[in-house]
């Protein structure tokens, strides 16, 4: 190809592609006077605030305008969040359940106590109750009780990691939560999980909705992995990849206080990188970092690691549980057993840890290298921890949003912030994709600039390194 023709291609205008259904479904027409509207009066649309008829943009790049061809005022965009003038459920005749699902992730219990405390107090909603166990909770043969949430009983809940409702894995019948949802006369469900609850949080609108009843379903999005496309972060993130720098930090004053030292941290991460990469830049301790988007040979990473040895006397590697499974292919390197999915249906790692623990001594002491190996998986410490200070602000604004949207009647959607606004979101986008970091983007050469490891090592995965 020529440099003109090379050139012509750069320049050419990209395809404009559907933009995705932004449609937030509703229960019917808000026609009650909300107990928050003579606050919403005096306000107006600012760069800080939008309101109920303003729209955010799904992409504010100008090059979607252009490559769409429309108007920027036409392009797609989320309803905001926010208190409504007019909502669809009359605060004295309502009763709201919440639920939570799927693994432990700092922050629950906060969720739970804002969405108690809103629902109270600022729309004075008389009955609130909280399922037991995750989906299990609803269905009668488990014979879980329903615990009444008051906003005495979680005044001081948040001290503590976990969360108070207790949570499970695993598919429910929706037509039996449902039945369970008909019998207490609960109006309002609030879901807080991850992708495969808000799956089932949509089968339970979605019978709701065969059935002719007024239920709305609201989402709080929950995954520590940050994987869920379309908002900016997940709760309880934060503290997560905070606490995940505190055990890198530690194998690293370690691995430097022993002749040969390597310290090898194992992070969550089943397909998302995102904990080891932000942990990684918050103290620039790690010397490599490995995640599931970016495929690399066990042979170059035992080369760097060999080569970092000798040039530091120590090395310091970061993984995510998900990087490296084409390495893991027999039950006894791996430590797999039992079934091959999870109760959620995700499909079970091999321990990534233990193999590179055990390869890496065995390459180093091919070299007459006897290296103190330190391997730490802090996965489930940091899982069950209290949320950090900036966690527990933003658990407060999405359950205090996630309430306005619920008494305004909106149904099937999450609540979430993109860039700097908090959305509503529709669930079935929400689980569209999964999201990952991008071996193109910013971000993950932010990691190669902070840890000096190559571009590639190794691999047939698209990596910076790979020309197009």
């Amino acid at each position: 190809m020529t440099p003109g023709n090379s050139a012509a291609a750069h320049d050419r205008t990209p395809e404009p592609t559907a933009p995705p259904d932004l449609t937030v479904r509703s229960l019917g027409p808000a026609r009650i006077d909300s107990p928050l509207s003579g606050m919403l009066d005096a306000w107006r649309t600012t760069e800080h605030y939008v309101n109920e008829h303003d729209r955010v943009l799904l992409d504010d790049t100008l090059s979607t305008a252009v490559a769409r061809r429309v108007p920027v005022a036409e392009l797609p965009g989320l309803e905001p969040c926010g208190p409504r003038r007019k909502i669809f459920f009359d605060p004295s005749k309502t009763r709201a359940g919440i639920v939570t699902c799927g693994g432990l992730c700092p922050g629950l219990n906060d969720v739970i106590r804002g969405l108690v405390r809103s629902l109270v107090h600022h729309y004075g909603v008389r009955r609130v109750v909280g399922f037991r166990n995750g989906y299990q909770g609803f269905i009668a043969s488990y014979a879980h009780d329903v615990v009444e949430l008051t906003p005495g009983r979680v005044s001081d809940i948040t001290s503590e990691g976990g969360t108070v409702l207790g949570t499970s894995r695993g598919h429910q019948d929706p037509e039996e939560i449902v039945d369970c949802l008909e019998r207490l006369n609960i109006n309002v469900l609030f879901v807080v999980g991850g992708d495969g609850s808000m799956r089932g949080a949509m089968a339970i609108a979605d019978e709701a909705a065969r059935r002719e009843l007024r239920i709305s379903v609201v989402g709080i999005p929950k995954t520590i992995d940050n994987d869920i496309p379309y908002i900016d972060q997940s709760f309880g993130f934060q503290t997560a990849f905070a606490r995940a720098a505190e055990a890198i930090r530690a194998v690293n004053t370690e691995a430097n206080s022993t002749p040969y030292g390597v310290g090898l941290v194992k992070l969550m991460g089943r397909h998302s990188g995102f904990i080891a990469a932000y942990a990684a830049l918050a103290n620039h301790d790690a010397d490599v970092v490995l995640i599931p988007e970016v495929d690399f040979e066990l042979d170059a990473l035992l080369a760097y690691v060999h080569r970092r040895m000798r040039e530091n006397g120590h090395v310091v590697v970061v993984v995510a549980e998900g990087a490296g499974q084409h390495l893991l292919e027999s039950s006894v390197e791996t430590g797999a057993s039992g079934p091959a999915t999870d109760a959620s249906g995700n499909a079970r790692l091999g321990d990534i840890g233990p193999f590179l623990r055990t390869r890496i001594d065995r390459h180093l002491r091919a070299d007459d290298i006897v290296p103190s190996i330190r391997y730490i998986d802090p996965s489930y410490a940091i899982r069950s921890v209290p949320a950090n200070a900036y966690d527990k602000a933003y658990c407060l604004r999405l359950a205090h949003n996630a309430v306005h949207a619920a008494m305004a009647g909106r149904t099937a959607m999450v609540v979430g912030r993109l860039r700097r606004r908090f959305v509503h979101i529709p669930m079935a986008l929400a689980v569209s994709r999964r999201n990952q970091v991008d071996p193109h983007g910013d971000l993950w050469m932010s990691v190669l600039e902070a840890t000096g490891q190559p571009m590639r090592l190794g691999g047939p995965g698209l990596t910076p390194a790979d020309p197009r």
